[in-house]
């Protein structure tokens, strides 16, 4: 069973969740899908098997041996990635889009389009079973296509290994990364946290899970912080037919735990917090 754990903000605890239901399981594959932050291997320090080089687009250089400082470039360039500067021409390499027009209309050829080549994808293995996770270089692009690249890991190792559950640990949004991390899966779970904006985000969130037909159940973490706006998470899921599969309180114990690099559930096994989170998991089993 592949299920991705996902949230409509940053913050609500999604990844200590994810971490949690990985170690419920004697086997798993886990691949963070958090590509621009991903964090679980900090957590689990995973023994790195395989690095693979992700091409995450193409960016302009300059020649400067060939380059006679015409400027034609920078009119014909739409993205203001091209500047003079002390007489110089220079490429904003956050800017470039990797469009390739102002190497074809360089009069000198003096620019070249090169790879993209800083990011990463890691798998290896971590004491519940294999792990995989993204790293995407700063500057560069592609969330999307990154994500895309970790869940095929997975979903390859898993079948190489001869195991069958895969979690994912999404990205928060409801960007491109973010929908590559659900599209396709077995069940969605949306971590959501009782404030406005919490609330706005986890509608935004189950609009696109709608969209997706996929099976899609909600979790309200630190529900107790305010209670009034937990009822009406609650009854806003009610309202679309969707299942709240747990409820956790605030538990100082989970931020010792990631502390101590360890999930909640391994670290204090017989918490409260950790029995509610493995009654969660159990209803996807």
């Amino acid at each position: 069973m592949e299920i991705a754990i996902i949230s409509g903000k940053g913050g609500t605890g999604k990844s200590s969740i994810s971490a949690a239901f990985a170690t419920l399981q004697k086997e798993v594959v886990l691949a963070d899908c958090d590509v621009d932050a991903a964090n679980l291997f900090l957590l689990f320090n995973p023994v790195c098997e395989e690095e693979q080089v992700v091409i995450s687009g193409q960016k302009a250089v300059i020649d400067y041996d060939k380059c006679i400082a015409c400027g034609e470039c920078i009119d014909y360039c739409r993205f203001d990635a091209i500047v003079e500067e002390n007489n110089r021409v220079k490429i904003i390499e956050t800017f470039c889009d990797g469009c390739l027009l102002c190497s074809r209309i360089c009069p000198q050829e003096a620019i070249d389009i090169v790879d993209e080549d800083k990011s990463r994808i890691y798998a290896g293995s971590f004491k519940n079973g294999r792990m995989v996770y993204g790293r995407l270089a700063p500057g560069e692009e592609n969330t999307g296509k990154i994500v895309s690249k970790v869940r095929d890991k997975a979903k390859q190792i898993a079948k190489e290994s001869g195991i069958k559950d895969i979690i994912i640990d999404g990205p928060p949004g409801i960007g491109c990364s973010a929908i590559s991390s659900i599209t396709g899966v077995d069940a969605v779970v949306v971590v959501t946290e009782p404030t406005l904006s919490g609330l706005h985000d986890l509608k935004r969130t189950l609009e696109i899970t709608s969209g997706f037909k996929l099976l899609t159940s909600v979790i309200i973490n630190k529900y107790d912080i305010n209670e009034e706006m937990s009822s009406k998470i609650e009854e806003y899921c009610a309202q679309k037919n969707i299942e709240v599969v747990g409820k956790y309180p605030f538990d100082p114990l989970v931020v010792e735990a990631m502390v101590n690099c360890q999930s909640i559930t391994d670290f204090a096994p017989d918490a409260e917090i950790s029995k509610l989170i493995k009654n969660s998991y159990l209803k996807f089993s």
